[in-house]
């Protein structure tokens, strides 16, 4: 177990301007070149930038971000970094599934909309979306503590089959959101069976499994798909955020990705498309986003953390359908342990600090 970690430097926003052209410091080597930063005590900051043995110059203001966070500042380096945007997927907050339009995941959403992709991209930040993608061979291998996840049909006899109800999925990321299961004589759905917007429960029998007609904003109906599988309605972007992703594939240089992944976090095991992108394209810093944030959001930060890149969780860019808690504990092992937090207001303004340099 990691032990709980004071920062000895406390930070004072107040005072803490970007001072690197004019005021020398002692700066010390973190970790082994080439993963490695570098440490300033006075004002406290870690650059993140992997300078260059064996001066380990401290970089340009013209070329470098300089980030606020709850704990210290850091200095990152647009070509290294890469806004990681997880989840954002109809299944997870689309309002035509009965996910509220204020909920936690849509508040996100916009906060990615209106501050931090269009930050990203001012930057050069490259903006990679990693969403659930599933093929049937995945299906077919995946592991039963994941299935649970997403609630799961069980195997029965017949007469266990024609007595049992459907499968109930106790997990946060379902939000009570998918097929309609009772209605009363007349054909009209009880109240209890309303999520808090009016729109029906639904409830999904596993990863894999359809989920039936959906009911768009302008009336027309579309297959919804199998759960998380690819290529599906409810496996794609809302509209809003799709045509951000589609305006980024048009970026000339570093467009926006697409990455797949097959499990909540998208950077498990020994290597996985994303992985692979990340080092192939020489990514060393980690900004992150998405749905849900104590689970896949979570998930992929903690296994980044663990094999070396720098993690940095845009709160505001983030939610969760689990308790307040679920979310403080992220964020506090986060700005204590395994990276670092801020919020998207924060990149803008080390973005146009940056610009305003050059």
């Amino acid at each position: 177990m990691a032990p709980s970690l004071i920062n000895p430097y406390p930070s004072h926003p107040e005072t803490d301007v970007d001072d690197r052209e004019s005021t020398p410091s002692h700066r010390a080597l973190i970790g082994k070149v080439p993963n490695h930063w570098m440490h300033s005590a006075s004002p406290p900051t870690f650059d993140l930038t992997r300078p260059s043995p064996p001066t380990y110059a401290e970089p340009s203001p013209k070329s470098s971000i300089k980030l606020s966070t709850t704990t210290s500042s850091v200095l990152i380096s647009p070509s290294l970094t890469a806004l990681v945007i997880i989840d954002m997927q109809n299944f997870f907050i689309s309002t035509c599934l009965g996910r509220p339009a204020d909920g936690a995941g849509n508040m996100a959403g916009r906060c990615l909309l209106n501050t931090a992709i269009p930050a990203a991209r001012k930057a050069g930040i490259r903006v990679i979306w990693l969403n659930w993608g599933l093929t049937d061979e995945e299906i077919e291998n995946m592991p039963a503590s994941t299935r649970r996840a997403f609630g799961f049909e069980a195997a029965l006899n017949k007469a266990a089959s024609e007595r049992a109800g459907p499968a109930v999925d106790a997990h946060g990321v379902n939000q009570s959101a998918a097929e309609l299961i009772t209605n009363d004589k007349s054909g009209k759905t009880d109240s209890t069976e309303l999520t808090e917007n009016g729109k029906p429960k639904r409830l999904y029998q596993g990863l894999g499994s359809g989920i039936g007609p959906v009911i768009l904003e302008d009336g027309t109906t579309v297959d919804g798909g199998k759960l998380l599988m690819r290529d599906t309605w409810n496996a794609a972007l809302p509209p809003a955020l799709d045509e951000s992703y589609k305006d980024g594939q048009k970026i000339d240089h570093n467009p926006d990705i697409w990455i797949h992944k097959n499990r909540m976090s998208g950077l498990w095991g020994s290597s996985t498309p994303c992985t692979d992108f990340l080092e192939k394209e020489g990514i060393k810093t980690l900004l992150f986003a998405g749905v849900n944030t104590d689970q896949c959001v979570g998930g992929s930060l903690q296994d980044a953390f663990t094999k070396g890149w720098d993690c940095i969780l845009l709160r505001d860019a983030c939610g969760t359908t689990s308790p307040t808690f679920a979310s403080e504990m992220v964020e506090w092992n986060c700005a204590r342990t395994w990276g670092f937090v801020t919020d998207c207001a924060k990149l803008e303004e080390g973005v146009e600090e940056m610009l305003s340099a050059k």
